[in-house]
């Protein structure tokens, strides 16, 4: 026998973390409500220090950005400097649908305000020819042939090569 009594019954539906904290919810509220705070942009929950909170949410937004940029490279690298300040902007009160897809609804919406970085605007129209994808499904290769425009950018996907024609300069 190791002294121990076994758990008589089940589990009280009763939280103690107010009684703990000072803070009403049971756990998995105030859990669900950091997790908000932390990757969608909702206020900082009562009891939690928002300084540490916004540190740790600036942290997660740069983690962010470094897995988008892996997935759109060149849309990092044509707003240089910037792309950190521009993706939290962006980011900040939208919680992730993937790197791939985050990419994609922000360089959408970038090229919705004016004209994207050549690089940019390339990389967005071969995967707009590539895959078809809504901005709220997951993105599905085409099976058709397909041609986009995108910011002085042609392409064209046949049989899954693509044909690349750009009006800039470069």
């Amino acid at each position: 026998m190791t002294g121990r009594t076994p758990a008589s019954g089940p589990v009280p539906a009763e939280d103690s973390t107010e009684r703990v904290t000072g803070v009403a919810g049971t756990l998995a509220e105030r859990q669900a409500a950091l997790v908000a705070t932390l990757v969608a942009g909702a206020p900082v929950p009562p009891g939690f220090d928002v300084r540490l909170v916004g540190a740790a949410r600036s942290a997660l937004l740069r983690k962010r950005a470094g897995e988008v940029a892996r997935y759109w490279p060149l849309l990092a690298a044509g707003l240089g400097e910037r792309w950190p300040a521009v993706f939290a902007r962006w980011a900040a009160t939208r919680p992730t649908q993937g790197s791939l897809r985050d990419g994609w609804d922000l360089a959408r919406e970038l090229a919705g305000e004016g004209p994207l970085p050549a690089p940019a605007a390339e990389e967005l129209a071969v995967r707009e020819a590539l895959w078809r994808y809504d901005g709220t499904t997951a993105p599905r290769r085409r099976r058709l042939p397909a041609i986009h425009r995108a910011d002085g950018v042609t392409v064209l996907q046949l049989a899954g090569r693509i044909r690349l024609w750009s009006g800039r300069n470069r």
